[in-house]
């Protein structure tokens, strides 16, 4: 054992210099950015400002190819079964956290077969209403989804979503019953609201102010803890009588495993110095998010944070493995 052992120390101080010089060229051709969702949501927007910023900084093209389907897990499964050579990343979502709580069996293992990267926004779900609804706050749309209990619908932005999720734990805690209709993504769901097939959604900002800000639809609360800058006049669902109420759609970019630590963290760097910029604060503000700093080390804390969070909440709304 010893001889083997000392035969593969050997082995790898040899290898040591190589693996450096490596990561010092690095990169030296096109790097990828998988999204695992369509294009021109939320998640493809923030990629592909980044993948711009970053083919400056990097000098290499960065591009972005979307692989939707299967509630993420396709563009999921792409990464986790990539190189780990640092030139494919994946920009996934608070969905990640979501479907191993949920979903029966998944191809990968959303705990060891990715290294977080970088958390690039965190978003709150913003709570709307159809005009029509005789209720201008969310104390009162619980009083009438009390008093009448058949007259409310909200739309599923997507099944098993942070919207979906957050809109069924607010009928856990407030105790009402309101009618659950699904639809296939938030823009569907937004365009339903607006035209009073349903009465209350929490879905994205990004999707959803636009009709908030020509008056097709009412918003009347958000999901997060605190107001983001874009939404300071909108009270947060736990300053509506529910303290404690906390939930997040967040982006944020990972590698696969076996991902050299040197590349790991001179990826992180450019991203950061990108995160810092006045511009992206704007951009991740004007969309109703919180940019963010974090390092790979707060990253992956907080990704596991948020696996209990949400494992936690699937727990007590005793919803079962799909």
């Amino acid at each position: 054992m010893k001889i083997i052992a000392a035969a593969l120390g050997a082995a790898l101080s040899l290898l040591a210099p190589q693996i450096a010089a490596s990561a010092d060229a690095y990169p030296n051709k096109p790097v990828k950015i998988i999204v695992p969702l369509a294009p021109g949501g939320t998640t493809d927007i923030l990629s592909r400002y980044l993948a711009q910023e970053l083919t400056k900084t990097l000098n290499v093209p960065v591009i972005v190819e979307n692989k939707p389907g299967a509630n993420n897990i396709i563009g999921t499964q792409a990464l986790a079964t990539a190189p780990g050579d640092g030139y494919t990343m994946g920009m996934l979502i608070s969905t990640h956290t979501i479907n191993p709580h949920i979903a029966k069996s998944l191809p990968y293992d959303s705990r060891k077969d990715f290294i977080p990267l970088a958390l690039v926004a965190k978003m709150p779900g913003l709570m709307t209403i159809n005009p029509s609804v005789r209720a201008k706050t969310l104390q009162e749309l619980v009083a009438l989804a009390k008093a009448e209990p058949d007259s409310l619908a909200y739309g599923q932005p997507g099944g098993l979503s942070s919207g979906h999720l957050s809109m069924e734990y607010l009928k856990k805690v407030a105790g009402i019953d309101v009618l659950s209709v699904p639809y296939k993504g938030g823009g569907p769901a937004v365009l339903a609201l607006a035209s009073g097939q349903i009465q209350v959604l929490i879905n994205s900002p990004t999707s959803t102010l636009p009709f908030v800000r020509d008056g097709r639809v009412r918003a009347i609360a958000t999901t997060g803890a605190t107001r983001p800058a874009a939404l300071a006049d909108i009270p947060t669902i736990a300053e509506s009588g529910f303290p404690g109420f906390e939930l997040y759609e967040w982006y944020g970019l990972f590698f696969p495993a076996g991902t050299p630590q040197a590349i790991v963290e001179r990826m992180s760097g450019e991203i950061l110095k990108i995160m810092a910029t006045p511009e992206m604060a704007k951009r991740i503000e004007d969309i109703g998010a919180e940019s963010s700093t974090y390092t790979p080390a707060q990253f992956a804390e907080f990704v596991a944070d948020e696996d209990q969070r949400w494992g936690s909440l699937i727990r007590q709304l005793d919803l079962k493995p799909q």
